[in-house]
C-alpha cells in the first residue's frame, strides 16, 4: 500500500476517495451483521486494519515522545468509538440516512470554526437537509439508531480536531498505524463481549480483511493526508459528500430505497458540500 503513495495525492481527491471507500466498506459491513453483529464487524474492521497498518508502515513506537503519545492516544480512542457507534446505528437505519445524521458532528464543527458568511450559508443548507430526515418528522426512523448516528458524528468531529493535531507532531502513516492500536483496544472488548466473533469462519475472515482495507486502511491514510493540507472546517464540509455516496452504495449493494424527502435531504447536503468546495480559500494546514 505504501507503493501507491496515497499521501502524495492532492487533499480534495484524498477526501473524495476516502469517502467512497468508506461507504463501499460500510455496505459490505452491513452484510456481515447477521453473522457477527455490528460490534463483531467493528472489531474485524478495526482489529484487522491495525494489523495491516502496523505491518505496512512499521511505526517506531519506542521512539515516540510524550507529546506524541498524548496526541495519539485520544485520537485512537475516538477513532474506535466512532466506528463502533456508526455500526450500531447502521444495524438500525439505512446507510444513506445513517451517514447523513452522522454529519451533524462535522457540521457543528464547521459552524464553530467558520470565518466567512458564505461558509455559514453552506452549513445552514446542509442543516436543512439533515432536518428533513430527523426522527421528529414522524418518518419511522429508528430513534436509537438515529441517536447512535449522532454519537458517531460527535466522535467524528473530535476525530477531525484530534487528527489535525496529530498530523502536526507525527507523519500521517505513522499516526494512522499507531492510532489504530488504541482504536482496536477501545473496540475489541465490546466485540468479545458481544460474542459475534465466535461465529468466525475463513470466509468471514476474508470478508473482514476486505472490509478493513476499504473502510479503514485506505481511507484513514487518505484523510490524514488531507488533514495536513486543509483547514478543519473545509475538510468537514467536503466530507458531506459521504451521504450521497452512502445512499448510492446502500441502493446498489443493500437495496435500500429512500423516499423522495430522504433523497432531497441527501441532495441538500451534497449541494452544500459542492458549494463549500468551489468557494473555499487556498488550503492551509489544519491547526485547531
Amino acid at each position: 500500500m505504501s507503493k501507491l503513495r496515497l499521501d502524495a495525492l492532492p487533499p480534495v481527491p484524498s477526501v473524495l476517495l476516502a469517502s467512497l471507500s468508506v461507504q463501499a466498506g460500510a455496505a459490505m459491513a452491513k452484510g456481515l451483521f447477521p453473522a457477527v453483529g455490528p460490534s463483531g464487524a467493528a472489531g474485524l474492521r478495526i482489529g484487522l486494519s491495525a494489523l495491516m497498518l502496523l505491518a505496512v508502515f512499521r511505526p517506531s513506537l519506542g521512539k515516540l515522545t510524550s507529546t506524541q503519545w498524548r496526541a495519539i492516544i485520544p485520537y485512537g480512542v475516538v477513532l474506535g468509538a466512532m466506528n463502533l457507534f456508526f455500526y450500531l446505528a447502521l444495524a438500525r437505519i439505512p446507510l444513506g440516512l445513517c451517514v447523513t445524521l452522522e454529519f451533524m458532528g462535522p457540521l457543528l464543527l464547521a459552524v464553530s470554526s467558520s470565518r466567512r458568511v458564505l461558509d455559514f450559508v453552506w452549513v445552514l443548507l446542509a442543516a436543512a437537509g439533515i432536518a428533513l430526515i430527523a426522527p421528529w418528522n414522524g418518518n419511522g426512523l429508528d430513534l436509537l439508531g438515529a441517536l447512535f448516528a449522532l454519537v458517531a458524528g460527535t466522535c467524528w468531529a473530535a476525530y477531525i480536531v484530534l487528527g489535525g493535531r496529530v498530523s502536526q507532531v507525527l507523519p500521517g502513516t505513522a499516526a494512522v498505524a499507531t492510532g489504530m492500536i488504541f482504536a482496536a483496544l477501545t473496540v475489541l472488548p465490546v466485540t468479545f463481549a458481544g460474542g459475534g466473533l465466535f461465529n468466525l469462519t475463513p470466509t468471514l475472515l476474508a470478508s473482514g480483511l476486505a472490509l478493513a482495507l476499504l473502510s479503514s486502511a485506505i481511507p484513514f491514510t487518505l484523510e490524514m493526508n488531507a488533514l495536513r493540507k486543509l483547514p478543519g472546517r473545509t475538510f468537514s464540509v467536503l466530507m458531506s459528500l459521504g451521504p450521497a455516496m452512502a445512499a448510492l452504495c446502500g441502493l446498489v449493494f443493500l437495496h435500500e430505497h429512500l423516499s423522495f424527502t430522504q433523497w432531497l435531504a441527501v441532495a441538500l447536503v451534497v449541494i452544500a458540500s459542492g458549494g463549500a468546495t468551489l468557494t473555499a480559500k487556498k488550503p492551509i494546514p489544519a491547526v485547531e
